[in-house]
């Protein structure tokens, strides 16, 4: 996403956007929504903070990595995770700020992380490396265009948000049922896990900004077949007294 720290304006009243609740004291990551059922788990992360999450720059393919707070956010989510479920596969982006990520999560569960190009973050073609300044001066109706109806945007030379949830949507159905009746761990970034909840929600991608996602923020999705629940979206309770608070809520 463009790294913005607030979310652009919206039509439609508080109601109608998605509000998901997460109560620290009472998580129930890593627990079965049914007594005595091994239901298929994915924990989806997105990955910790960048200097250009910071300044706010359209990062995309971009390999750009941790800062010093990314890095103390990817070991405090690999040590919430360790305390609420034991994994048996953590996926990544093949972005350096995702690996990083993955693999303090991975450590902790004794595992190596496995790199998939279906988590990769979207192509911002000729916005990639600008800030949302630059890209207003040079292309205002189209940066206006990708806040206010986000699903009908192309960047130019980049990858659609119908695109990007075609692969990721395939990216998250092959990996389930690689590993069904076990939890996993998959790391990406912003706009992937923002088209994932939306597929796994059935929810159209013009729904893009109803949905936040801070980094290292974790998200529990159930698997039964095709079917799939929304646990816990946007948790980002094990980041809070451990020196790593989540920082923006860009991409």
């Amino acid at each position: 996403m463009s790294g913005r720290s607030h979310q652009p304006p919206l039509g439609g009243s508080v109601a109608n956007s998605i509000a998901f609740i997460v109560r620290c004291q009472n998580s129930t990551m890593g627990r079965g929504s049914q007594e005595g059922m091994r239901m298929t788990r994915i924990i989806l992360v997105r990955h910790g903070e960048t200097e250009w999450n910071r300044v706010e720059r359209f990062r995309g393919r971009a390999d750009v990595p941790l800062n010093e707070r990314g890095l103390l956010q990817a070991e405090a989510t690999a040590r919430g995770i360790e305390s609420r479920s034991v994994v048996a596969a953590v996926y990544s982006s093949p972005l350096s700020r995702a690996v990083r990520t993955a693999q303090a999560i991975a450590e902790r569960q004794s595992l190596s992380v496995q790199i998939h190009q279906g988590l990769v973050d979207i192509d911002y073609g000729e916005w990639q490396g600008l800030s949302v300044e630059e890209v207003r001066r040079r292309r205002p109706e189209l940066l206006a265009a990708w806040y206010q109806a986000p699903h009908i945007v192309r960047i130019p030379g980049g990858e659609s948000l119908d695109e990007l949830r075609a692969r990721c949507g395939a990216t998250v159905k092959e990996i389930a049922t690689r590993h069904s009746g076990s939890a996993v761990v998959l790391v990406a970034h912003t706009v992937v896990n923002r088209i994932i909840l939306l597929f796994v929600l059935g929810l159209d991608n013009g729904r893009f900004w109803h949905l936040r996602q801070d980094t290292c923020a974790m998200n529990e999705i159930e698997v039964d077949g095709e079917e799939f629940t929304l646990v816990s979206m946007n948790d980002t309770c094990h980041l809070h007294s451990s020196g790593a608070e989540k920082a923006t809520t860009g991409g």
